[in-house]
């Protein structure tokens, strides 16, 4: 008796709703306690309080009715055949304008620009809501109608030109592969990533949001005599424009070997009024590249990327798993995407598993900078971003441990005192 592969995926989809739903409960709770936590009262202001509590409830909504429809519409696509359905009609549809349906790159590349339309239409009023009414409604959207639908036309033509050669390569690798294929596909996917880690600051984010040197004055000699301490390869020091869309803020760092380069959003700028803080932050990102955090992070990824193309290679030719779904032929796009599907137990146990080792790497450089004399203005920088950014002050313990990859604020100052503690 064939394993039924699509019962099993729809069924945990479920139970995986069930469970993230009761942990979204426990959190939608916990943001709505009228009081701060203990260790914040004194800290954040009542008014910033009661802004994020009214963010994180408002959010905490939409998150609701969003998970309930997506889930629902995933199911009944699985169970009622619709990706079969979508995968023969889009070859109907080539053949309709003279193309050759036995080619598999091209038919995969009709079936995608299905599945693309479908997403643009069910995604777009969720896009909407959230981002010109939650947003907007607590003060952070600031793009117009026209620059959303820009960005959005920039995202689909950048898709257009970057996927079909990826899907292209992809295909043919599979089809060629052999005994060796999953070595093949990772060996792909590791070039693929370092050239896209490459290209996309320098080509493809400039198109969004405009990189500019962050001008002389005192942040930028603090922040280049830091970098310089710490004999990190500083080469540029940008600010982006991201006020532009949002007052959300951050920063981050990126570029290999000698060629490193930092980029501050100018709302952590503007936010962070003490300079001093704005370098904390730089030199808690600093401590996550001298405790090679970047690598090990990127290293656990190339792991689980190979062992996933591993264990795609075992049922790539498994007539059942095709069937299960309602599939007749065997393409490879196809396989791969129900190869997706019947992993997702496994997905969301590693998922789970990177956010333990991610918070860690979080309190450790947080140690880094304190270790750097950058304690109170840490602290400073932390809350100031967790107010500027109305992050929820209240947080359930089990659901922060399930989706958090950052501490919440409140186990992060706890850490950093304790760590003050240890030092007398």
């Amino acid at each position: 008796m064939a394993f039924p592969y699509m019962e099993a995926v729809v069924g945990f989809m479920v139970v995986m709703y069930i469970f993230e739903s009761y942990l979204d409960l426990r959190q939608h709770k916990a943001i709505k306690l009228p009081t701060l936590p203990k260790s914040l009262q004194g800290v954040v202001s009542n008014e910033k309080f009661e802004k994020s509590r009214a963010y994180s409830i408002d959010k905490s909504n939409f998150h609701f009715v969003h998970e309930a429809v997506s889930t629902l519409i995933n199911t009944l696509i699985l169970y009622c055949g619709v990706l079969p359905w979508l995968w023969t009609k889009s070859g109907e549809f080539l053949v309709s304008y003279g193309f050759n349906v036995e080619n598999e790159i091209i038919h995969s590349y009709a079936f995608l620009g299905a599945v693309m339309i479908y997403s643009l239409i069910t995604d777009l009023p969720f896009s909407l809501y959230s981002t010109f009414v939650i947003e907007a409604r607590h003060g952070f959207n600031k793009q117009t109608l026209a620059l959303f639908f820009k960005d959005q036309l920039k995202s689909i033509l950048l898709s257009v030109v970057i996927g079909p050669p990826i899907v292209a390569a992809i295909i043919y690798i599979v089809q060629i592969g052999g005994p060796y294929l999953a070595i093949y596909l990772w060996s792909f996917m590791f070039v693929l990533s370092l050239v896209m880690m490459t290209v996309y600051p320098i080509l493809i984010a400039p198109l969004f949001n405009k990189f500019t040197p962050l001008p002389d004055g005192e942040l930028r000699t603090k922040i280049e005599t830091l970098a310089s301490s710490l004999n990190f390869p500083l080469k540029k020091l940008f600010v982006v424009d991201g006020s532009t869309r949002s007052s959300h803020s951050n920063a981050y760092m990126y570029g290999f070997f000698k060629n490193k380069r930092i980029v501050l959003y100018d709302t952590l700028i503007q936010q962070c009024k003490d300079e001093e803080e704005v370098v904390a932050v730089i030199a808690h990102e600093l401590g996550h590249w001298k405790l090679n955090h970047t690598t090990y992070s990127f290293i656990a990824v190339q792991i689980l990327t190979l062992l996933q193309f591993g264990g795609y290679t075992l049922v790539k030719n498994s007539k059942d798993l095709f069937q299960s779904f309602g599939f007749d032929t065997q393409p490879v796009l196809i396989g791969l995407i129900l190869f997706q599907h019947t992993v997702i137990p496994v997905q969301s146990l590693v998922s789970f598993g990177l956010n333990l080792v991610s918070r860690a790497f979080e309190f450790q450089a947080d140690a880094f900078a304190k270790k750097l004399g950058y304690t109170t203005a840490l602290r400073g920088g932390l809350i100031k971003l967790q107010e500027e950014n109305l992050s929820a002050m209240n947080t359930d313990p089990w659901y922060s441990a399930y989706h958090y990859s950052h501490p919440p604020l409140v186990e992060r100052l706890a850490a950093l005192d304790e760590t003050d503690k240890k030092d007398k």
